[in-house]
């Protein structure tokens, strides 16, 4: 199969599936549920990209698109199953910037909703580049062990990494809102302590360490696009800003001393607190 024909496969599948999606979020009146089935189809398509990819000559390793669509469904699979259980414990209360879309758009809420589930899949689609120029496997060899160069090594262990701390922050979240007398209290328990976001800290360091394992594809330099795309939205459009915003309602003083004393993305030290 050509690559333009695998890149129109992708934007067929990711239409049908966010299509598909906006209807059951109709039937179900939750449209949050696109958050877990973005996260949950990145595993599609890296299985489509692994069946449908040319290999045009010779790879770097003879594994290599093998270990990278393991890791992809592993971790796809893992956040889209994490995000359902905890909308699925709030159904059918939707999350508050699905609520504010709906009061923005009034009437006109049901078409302007498809037409932003089509957007979430075409970006779907950008942000599976490395797992598809990967599986590309073309280019000459290079040196490696157990089928992967150092270079794809390195991206294997920093998404090790970045999972299991991803993991742990989840986790170390959910027991700390899982007990009743946290109710009005902000987390600074385990990683929370050292970053107001740590989950998105690791969500974006996985990222990175696709982008990193990639590099050594034709073109694999494309793949900086990943990294550089999620911290932007991470940090300046639907992460931080929008969580910050609701916890500060929510927590008041309380967060806001969270704030000025914790960093905001990367784990660091914290700030000594006010004496009273």
């Amino acid at each position: 199969m050509t690559l333009g024909a695998i890149i129109a496969l992708a934007l067929l599948f990711v239409a049908v599936e966010m299509t598909v999606t906006f209807l059951a979020a109709r039937r179900l009146n939750n449209y949050g549920i696109v958050d877990a089935v973005w996260s949950a189809g990145f595993s599609g398509l890296a299985i489509l990209y692994y069946l449908t990819a040319p290999r045009l000559a010779v790879s770097s390793g003879p594994i290599r698109d093998e270990v990278l669509t393991t890791l992809a469904v592993l971790w796809s699979l893992r956040l889209g199953i994490h995000l359902a259980i905890r909308i699925w414990r709030h159904h059918p209360v939707e999350d508050v910037r699905y609520a504010r879309l709906r009061e923005l758009w009034g009437e006109r809420t049901p078409l302007r909703m498809w037409g932003f589930f089509q957007v979430q899949g075409v970006l779907q689609a950008i942000l599976s580049m490395p797992f598809l120029l990967v599986c590309l496997n073309v280019g000459t060899p290079k040196p490696s062990w157990a089928g992967l160069s150092p270079l794809e090594w390195t991206g294997a262990i920093l998404w090790l990494m970045a999972l299991g701390g991803e993991s742990i922050a989840d986790l170390q979240l959910s027991r700390f809102r899982n007990n009743p007398a946290n109710r009005d209290r902000v987390c600074q328990d385990g990683l929370w302590h050292w970053s107001r976001h740590p989950n998105y800290f690791f969500e974006w360091l996985i990222w990175v360490a696709w982008a990193v394992f990639a590099w050594d594809s034709p073109l694999g330099c494309l793949s900086l696009i990943c990294p550089i795309l999620m911290w932007h939205f991470l940090v300046n459009v639907t992460g931080i800003p929008m969580t910050e915003e609701l916890s500060v309602r929510s927590k008041g003083d309380a967060y806001r001393e969270y704030q000025r004393t914790t960093s905001a993305f990367v784990p660091w030290f914290r700030k000594s607190p006010r004496t009273p």
